[in-house]
């Protein structure tokens, strides 16, 4: 397989895939069509690239997925309380007993009293009591997210079962490029892009695995200020 292969040879090579119609999965569950596509473009993984995007990831989504992906963690001097006595306060036990602050957050109070609160140029995780538990600046969680994902070739693709095999039609490949703390903040007050706490009692400190900003697959051309049909 090419070492690079270039955002014009791409796209060409794309149509063709496109014009193919139904292909058969190179391989059983979920990353199968990711596995497809770059083996019918004669792909290895995340080697596409322009002169002045630099490398390109590469996303296959099926058609009504709603499958989720993590677009990032992000916790560095963001806690407004001490982790564990977040967890103190707010945690709830888990099968084991062990307390844990495990909550997919949204503007509305949970069961702890935690809910998510969105401002010109911040979000936080607050108590109903007016606590802020932690905050972040939109500004640096855009500067994250382009870090992390500076572009994207997303390709999306029918999918049916015939018997135990998944075929796939590949229908569409956008490029997205591009984002800003105003598109950050209106996909989360849209709740397209939801906040993850991911945190548990270690009895004399907190176990913290990231903060999880994420997003339903469908949604991803959403985040961007550019989108772009190859």
């Amino acid at each position: 397989m090419p070492k690079t292969m270039t955002l014009n040879k791409f796209a060409k090579a794309f149509a063709k895939l496109k014009a193919k119609g139904w292909v058969q999965s190179e391989r059983r569950g979920p990353t199968g069509i990711g596995q497809t596509l770059e083996k019918l473009l004669g792909l290895s993984e995340n080697n596409v690239a322009s002169p002045d995007l630099g490398e390109i990831e590469l996303k296959a989504h099926r058609v009504n997925s709603s499958s989720m992906i993590t677009l990032f963690t992000f916790n560095r001097k963001v806690w407004k309380m001490k982790p564990l006595d977040a967890i103190k306060k707010y945690g709830t036990p888990d099968e084991n007993g062990r307390l844990g602050l495990y909550f997919t957050m949204s503007c509305a109070p949970n069961s702890a009293g935690l809910f998510l609160h969105i401002e010109a140029e911040t979000i936080s995780v607050r108590h109903i009591s007016g606590q802020i538990v932690a905050e972040w600046q939109l500004q640096i969680l855009a500067e994250r997210f382009i870090n992390k994902i500076p572009a994207l070739i997303f390709v999306s693709a029918f999918s049916e079962m015939r018997g135990y095999i998944e075929w796939f039609k590949f229908d569409r490949a956008q490029l997205l490029t591009w984002t800003s703390a105003d598109v950050i903040h209106n996909q989360i007050l849209a709740g397209n892009i939801l906040v993850d706490l991911r945190l548990h009692d270690k009895i004399t400190s907190a176990r913290n695995h990231g903060t999880g900003f994420r997003v339903h697959e469908d949604k991803l051309p959403l985040l961007f200020q550019i989108v772009k049909d190859l």
